[in-house]
């Protein structure tokens, strides 16, 4: 990458830009000499004064001797390279030994010629390295130029989310309204049985028809409050009452889980916030449904009172997330299964809308913590 340089064409519609730095003149001058048909040639006599130089301009190839005094060849090339990663440097080495020329390539350099050099062999040199420049720019101006549009995505990503809202919306909707649905038809198939054996049944197998039957009214009026909230989410908001919070709890452990017993509960009886009752229904579906879903065989809610807000744990003895998974969780990237992995992108949301927090504390093996934290009641 090129930094603080003008830019100017190494390009082949004009003679490609060369930089020759050595302190001895004759050698200089006759090197400068020797490119002049083919490459503009500038010179610089230290090290200092060729770092300036590269400040100001491009250039194609540098030329670069490895023994000059104030500042030696390789200090100044690791200099020149955080100027400019592109450039190609061929050092020169008036001793030709295998160490120095190791030190050049390690320090950044393309190629390394011994002193005084071979005319031709230079001429290929500089004009080969040249082209590796030329490709290199070209190589970094894509990069960049992918760079900035991938950030300008990203802003309008960001600046159209609230636009797309109501597609992501159609598929949380469908993802939520899954789980009641089964619940309608497996108690549905339930009642049927009991209805066959109505006549013969005592007053028990009354209750549990009325039991069953209510329960299947119940998660009817679930889905079709998701319906309707997703027909007129456009429009209206939903309608924030005071809701019991573990009420609400127990209702979906009943509708959607069938009184799992895994599902247990502690802390307060109560607590009551400003909400949409079914909304808060949509969170504790899908929490307690990551839980199971996770392998766990014990999750327990606990609510209390902090520092005046309502404080809901929902841990698990799961098989929790790596952190990779955890952060994959906390974006609606993540599942423990070959689904969508919505759950928690669709709690996070819905909390949002009451003024609720979320924080997830998982280790891998061992199981995951839900807090959420609900503002107090304005009195």
């Amino acid at each position: 990458m090129v930094t603080d340089i003008s830019p100017v064409s190494v390009g082949s519609g004009s003679k490609p830009l060369v930089l020759v730095v050595d302190d001895e003149y004759g050698p200089r001058e006759s090197i400068a000499f020797t490119l002049s048909s083919d490459f503009s040639v500038e010179t610089a006599s230290r090290a200092v004064e060729a770092i300036k130089k590269l400040r100001a301009k491009q250039y194609a190839v540098v030329v670069l001797d490895i023994r000059m005094p104030e500042m030696d060849g390789i200090k100044a090339l690791e200099e020149l390279r955080k100027i400019d990663q592109d450039v190609a440097v061929i050092m020169l080495t008036g001793y030709g030994t295998l160490n120095t020329a190791q030190q050049a390539m390690v320090a950044g350099a393309n190629q390394y010629l011994r002193k005084p050099p071979d005319v031709n062999e230079l001429i290929e040199a500089v004009h080969k390295q040249s082209s590796a420049t030329r490709m290199r720019r070209q190589q970094t101006s894509i990069a960049l130029q992918t760079q900035e549009l991938n950030e300008a995505l990203k802003r309008e990503i960001e600046s159209a989310e609230p636009h797309i809202w109501q597609s992501r919306a159609s598929v949380e909707l469908v993802h939520d309204l899954n789980n009641p649905l089964t619940v309608v038809i497996g108690y549905g198939a339930l009642l049927a049985d009991e209805a066959r054996n109505v006549a013969k049944a005592d007053g028990a197998a009354g209750r549990k028809l009325k039991e069953y039957a209510a329960i299947i009214e119940k998660a009817a009026e679930y889905c079709h409050h998701l319906s309707e909230n997703w027909r007129l989410s456009a429009r209206n908001q939903a309608e924030f009452t005071q809701v019991d919070l573990v009420s609400i709890a127990h209702e979906v452990r009943q509708i959607i889980f069938f009184e799992n017993g895994a599902i247990q509960f502690s802390g307060l009886g109560q607590a009551f916030v400003r909400g949409s009752k079914f909304e808060l229904m949509r969170v504790f579906q899908n929490l307690f449904k990551n839980s199971l879903e996770a392998g766990a065989t014990v999750l327990t809610m606990q609510v209390n009172m902090v520092e005046g807000k309502c404080e809901v744990s929902i841990s698990d003895n799961g098989s929790g997330m790596a952190p990779d998974g955890l952060k994959k969780a906390m974006r609606g990237g993540f599942s423990s299964k070959s689904s969508t992995g919505l759950g928690i992108s669709i709690c996070r949301h819905l909390l949002g809308a009451h003024g609720a927090t979320l924080a997830i504390e998982s280790t891998q093996g061992k199981g995951t913590t839900v807090v959420m934290v609900f503002p107090a009641i304005k009195q």
